[in-house]
């Protein structure tokens, strides 16, 4: 857990006041963050707690003095360093961000320009905002890469974002944040995409990162678990309002509000194993390789049965997307065949057919990138509901409104854009238009990763009632081991793309475990903000 910040009279470098933020489209006038005051001493983090739709983003953007097209903020202060950045014209607030106020996002992937090395990418912020001068800047990306653990941290910076992993792409984010040495970080659901295991890398490096810079955190997270092992104070959020704040330990131990307890209570969700059923997908001897010869699945061989959902499970880089890629015939395989309903299937996605197609769908991580910006959401979800079932006129209409009220979005989202929509929104919005081709099997892949636990609670209700009524079966992608629980039949371990183990759940996951499945279960941050340093002291070897 950080240190403490215990001097009253250390000034605040960041203070909000009464901070209102309105929607400027449908519904106008709407309060999306509603008299919200916080304050932020040196080398002090802040936790920003809720559930999708809290407004903890837009707080976080609104500290830098910026807020998301579709949004303005109408009352309030911003106070940076006692300047407040609301009453700056925007030439003179411009310079803050980057140099003093960094945001670290939650997705490393959508954030970096896949054109250009990350080094170079490292020294734009420092040397357009006058810090460094290039060569200096260059000298200080290596000690940082250095500093958070990158691999070859002299080299590291000369590759681009495609050619790392996620976890090292998310710490390098991190370093580029910190190139101008900001007095405070925005951390936006950093670690939220990443397995258990890499998460621990990427919580220790952030960690070490704001103690060894005395640097001031927001920390914007839906997992009390994880901000446990950073945070100073947690602020709760609900409808863009707070619901209680207060020192980390003393809120996790005793909360006040019965919308803090429900986010604390563990996820009672518990699958009861059903019995194998006719099979719908089976993948037999898969192997595929990328460029280069590059071996990344390496005979695997799963089946899903009818109405039973078989969860993938593993670290970075372990081949779990890779193989979702294969089924869906993005990825043709080198060796082995897939087949659905006992017919085997073409190894490339454009010489499949219409039926195929629509028989089997895929929910994507990243609904940043998944969603067409210039689409309204109407359109994203119609689209397949006209090119499968051929509807137009009032029977499209609907059914649109059927499946937004589903997936519990509701019909005024529908003439929405993705950009006015969160992240735990734009991830119902996918899996709503996987629904609408009315597929045999969805292939799942980290679905409720951005989503808070109360959400995302919903949301695996929502799959588990459509498999009891219609008989849907699911390849569930995922590194939350709680979600395996909630949802799985079948569980598949997967390692460096072999398979190290699959079975029922109740066999995977009882003793005696596997090494490698035990390492997995370990690496499940635990509600005590003591949980990180007793892992990373456990890694640690002794001499």
């Amino acid at each position: 857990m950080m240190q403490r910040i215990n001097d009253a009279q250390v000034h605040p470098i960041l203070e909000i006041r009464d901070l209102v933020i309105e929607s400027q489209g449908r519904p106008k006038g709407k309060r999306l963050v509603d008299n919200i005051s916080l304050s932020l001493r040196p080398g002090e983090v802040l936790g920003l707690i809720g559930e999708s739709g809290a407004g903890k983003s837009t707080i976080g953007l609104a500290a830098m003095g910026y807020a998301r097209d579709g949004m303005k903020i109408t009352g309030g202060q911003v106070l940076f360093d006692g300047v407040d950045l609301l009453s700056l014209p925007d030439r003179q607030r411009r310079p803050y961000r980057g140099a003093r106020v960094a945001y670290v996002a939650q997705s490393a992937a959508a954030a970096f320009n896949p054109a250009h090395k990350l080094i170079d990418q490292y020294v734009e912020a420092a040397v357009v905002h006058g810090v460094l001068s290039d060569a200096q800047a260059r000298e200080e990306a290596v000690a940082l890469y250095e500093e958070l653990g990158l691999p070859n941290p002299e080299t590291f910076g000369n590759r681009y974002p495609h050619q790392v992993s996620g976890g090292q792409l998310q710490r390098a984010m991190v370093a580029t944040a910190m190139a101008c040495r900001p007095e405070v970080l925005i951390f936006d659901e950093p670690t939220t995409a990443l397995d258990v295991t890499t998460q621990i890398e990427v919580l220790a490096a952030i960690r070490k990162t704001i103690r060894d810079h005395h640097t001031a955190a927001l920390y914007i997270t839906h997992d009390l678990a994880v901000v446990a092992q950073v945070a100073d104070r947690i602020m709760v959020l609900r409808q863009g309002e707070m619901v209680e704040e207060g020192d980390t330990r003393r809120l996790l131990e005793q909360p006040e509000q019965t919308y803090t307890r429900d986010l604390l209570s563990v996820r009672n969700l518990h699958k009861k194993e059903s019995a194998p059923d006719d099979t719908v997908l089976s993948i037999r001897g898969v192997c595929a390789e990328y460029h280069r010869g590059t071996q990344v699945l390496k005979d695997v061989s799963v089946d899903v049965e009818k109405g039973r959902t078989v969860a993938v499970v593993g670290e970075s880089g372990s081949g779990k997307s890779t193989l979702a890629r294969v089924v869906t015939g993005l990825l043709p395989p080198t060796e082995g065949s897939i087949s659905l309903h006992g017919e085997t299937l073409s190894p490339r996605l454009r010489e499949r057919d219409r039926k195929t197609l629509q028989r089997l769908q895929m929910i994507y991580q990243l609904p940043d990138t998944a969603l067409n910006p210039r689409q309204k959401i109407r359109d994203i979800i119609g689209r397949p509901l006209q090119f499968y079932h051929g509807m137009q006129g009032a029977a499209l209409e609907k059914r649109l409104r059927q499946l937004v009220d589903m997936t519990e979005l509701g019909t005024d989202f529908l003439d929405r854009w993705p950009a006015q929509l969160s992240g735990g929104q734009k991830q119902r919005v996918g899996i709503a238009r996987a629904l609408a081709a009315e597929p045999d099997l969805i292939i799942c892949d980290e679905v409720t990763s951005a989503l808070d636990q109360l959400v995302g609670e919903q949301i695996l209700n929502l799959l588990l009632s459509l498999q009891r009524d219609l008989g849907m079966s699911y390849l569930f992608i995922t590194h939350d081991l709680g979600t395996v629980d909630a949802i799985a039949d079948h569980v598949v371990v997967m390692r460096k793309g072999q398979v190290v183990e699959q079975g029922a759940k109740s066999t995977v996951f009882a003793p005696p475990y596997e090494s490698y499945t035990r390492l997995l279960l370990d690496s499940v941050p635990e509600m005590d903000p003591a949980w990180l340093d007793h892992v990373l002291a456990d890694a640690t070897p002794q001499g």
